[in-house]
């Protein structure tokens, strides 16, 4: 059960990071509206970044409350928001 809820940690904390994404970085001809898809976006980034981080960094005690999930789900909804937010939108 404590897996289940460090997965949901995840999935919160990768939203977050997808809400203060968008807040931080500014597109000046970016139109409104995406909340949610950043949001959905960081928590399936945080998701897989907390597995690989528990799957590379814990291997031995895999739990996925622990520092190395941690780490891997805010690095991955990072890097996946802000590619999205200042790459992909410029693109588009």
């Amino acid at each position: 059960m404590e897996n289940w809820i460090g997965v949901g940690i995840w999935m919160v904390m990768g939203g977050l990071i997808g809400l203060v994404m968008k807040t931080l970085v500014k597109r000046p001809e970016a139109t409104s509206g995406h909340t949610t898809l950043l949001v959905v976006l960081g928590a399936f980034a945080a998701v897989v970044g907390g597995m690989l981080g528990v799957g590379i960094f814990a291997f031995e005690d895999p739990k996925s409350i622990s520092m190395a999930g941690m780490a891997g789900a805010a690095f991955l909804a990072i890097l996946f928001t802000y590619i999205y937010r200042w790459g992909v939108k410029g693109l588009i």
